[in-house]
């Protein structure tokens, strides 16, 4: 499994935009094999600052989601106009919380 974790930084006055073009692709990025998990949401409009949280079954389903004609067209978009800080994770082991 992979975990995604960080922040998106965008310019202040494109925060509407990219919050919407993220809800316009988060429904079926949401039902793609192998995604868990999916949120990008504002966390400091201010800033223009989103936080990130994916989690994909394995790297073969991050790798199918980041070629997707819908995935590759947002880059195309936004990739030059935010700033990642991005980390990913691989989990080894899943330990479950009691209470």
């Amino acid at each position: 499994m992979l975990i995604l974790m960080g922040n998106i930084h965008t310019d202040p006055l494109d925060v509407d935009a990219f919050a919407r073009d993220v809800e316009a692709i988060r429904l079926s990025t949401e039902a793609e094999e192998g995604c868990q998990f999916y949120g990008i949401i504002l966390d400091h409009r201010p800033t223009g600052r989103f936080v990130v949280a994916e989690r994909w079954q394995d790297r073969e389903a991050l790798t199918a989601h980041l070629s997707r004609a819908e995935t590759v067209a947002f880059l195309k978009t936004w990739g030059a106009r935010i700033k990642s800080d991005l980390q990913t994770y691989e989990v080894v082991a899943e330990v479950p919380r009691s209470g």
